[in-house]
């Protein structure tokens, strides 16, 4: 990589299991089936409320939260953030001297899951091209577009330009180039800009990558509106219940578990031993491939899983988008495994440019990365299994659950042997 500063092939971190790998694994998979056989034992109906669950906040966190001045405080920084970036980037140089690439990577695709899971969607109201679509069409009326976002475009552009990310981030063999984040950024603002001026705000809501992956995130979030409109605290299991589960979602979600399984593949010497001599063209045919079909085998899985699951289901539950907001956990453990340390490793770089790599164990970074993992299956298996009893005709709400269950576990185990460096 330029410079010699992020770690590995695309966007990582260490990889050190302190304990035998096949103790991870057993383990691993021993959690998601106990909480499995304990659900089943003790949570006999459904429980979550989704958008009518959460306590209401005190009021003048409402109001705060809610006011004029703290909303166009919000998109300010927004824009002014985004310019920063994009003239740093623009200025050229290699990551070792230039901060941008770590702002992008770091700072704000890995640091802004943390900011979601604590405060809930606070990217829907930084998002600079949502700001400038808003200003253009003020400014030039007769651009502002009059159709509605079409329903069966549902999340395709949304899931097509986190698509293109991930293969700059995984693929591209210079994307901490700072000249190569200053394109995509650029290419990429002003795609967003013109379908928000073409569509009006409900476009980022589907259309934008980012947008709609840290919606998903904040989801999780202790802080979340009720169908009221209240700002509440609520469990995250019922934050997953208000997901707009609108056609496409379910294969949004699976980009990104299959893009975190491919960026683990490539650590490990599987990859890195038969493409160390490959040409650049060959490289990225070969990683464009190997995103591809890591992809497809895991969507393939749930595809399996939901599959078995049918003859289950009662009569008008869309099969495919049933489970998909129990991916969310899956898909935020999986994150949080696999750019931890890279998040705290390549963070300092954007404001010293300097890296100490002594700042976490490799004890730390395994714990971290297999309870992510483990976590996330287990919140997942619990927001699966509630959902089960609403959807699953009487009698079969457990047997109707093994696909999905079977799913979970080996989706555990891939998670674990990737971070291993195995």
């Amino acid at each position: 990589m330029t410079g010699g500063v992020f770690l590995a092939h695309g966007l990582g971190g260490r990889s050190d299991l302190p304990v035998p790998l096949w103790l991870a694994l057993y383990a691993g998979a021993a959690a998601v089936l106990i909480s499995f056989f304990a659900l089943t034992a003790l949570w006999k109906t459904p429980r979550l409320q989704g958008d009518q669950a959460g306590r209401p906040l005190p009021a003048f966190v409402e109001r705060f939260a809610d006011s004029a001045a703290t909303r166009a405080t919000l998109r300010v920084l927004g824009v002014v953030a985004a310019a920063v970036v994009l003239v740093t980037a623009w200025s050229g140089g290699d990551s070792g001297e230039n901060p941008a690439p770590a702002w992008f990577y770091a700072w704000f695709w890995v640091g802004l899951v943390a900011v979601s899971l604590v405060l809930g969607p606070v990217w829907r109201l930084v998002n600079p091209a949502r700001t400038i679509a808003a200003a253009v069409c003020l400014a030039v009326p007769a651009l502002r577009g009059t159709r509605p976002l079409p329903d069966r475009l549902g999340y395709r552009a949304a899931t097509t330009g986190l698509l293109a990310f991930l293969w700059l981030e995984l693929v591209f063999p210079h994307s901490d180039a700072p000249l190569a984040v200053a394109v995509f950024l650029t290419a990429y603002l002003l795609a967003q800009v013109a379908g928000g001026v073409r569509y009006g705000p409900s476009w980022f809501d589907r259309g934008d990558a980012f947008e709609v992956y840290f919606g998903l995130v904040a989801a999780l979030a202790p802080v979340g509106r009720r169908a009221d409109g209240r700002l509440v605290l609520r469990s995250p299991l019922d934050g997953l219940l208000t997901l707009d589960r609108a056609a496409g979602l379910t294969p949004f979600i699976l980009v990104v578990l299959g893009a975190t399984a491919f960026d683990g593949l490539t650590r490990l010497p599987l990859w890195t031993d038969n493409t160390r001599e490959l040409g650049a063209v060959t490289a990225v045919l070969t990683g464009t491939a190997g995103l591809a079909l890591a992809i497809a085998l895991l969507a393939g899985a749930y595809a399996g899983a939901v599959r078995l699951t049918r003859p289950f289901l009662r009569k008008g539950t869309e099969p495919y988008r049933a489970f998909a907001h129990s991916l969310v956990p899956i898909m935020v453990g999986y994150t949080i495994a696999h750019y931890f340390s890279f998040a705290v490793f390549e963070g300092q770089q954007g404001l010293l440019l300097t890296v100490d790599y002594t700042v976490l164990s490799p004890a730390v970074i395994a714990a971290v990365q297999i309870a992510g993992i483990v976590l996330g299956h287990v919140i997942g298996v619990v927001s699966a299994h509630d959902r089960a009893l609403v959807v699953l005709r009487a009698h079969y709400e457990k047997a109707g659950q093994y696909p999905v269950l079977a799913l979970m576990v080996g989706y555990t185990a891939i998670g674990i042997y990737l971070v291993s460096g195995a």
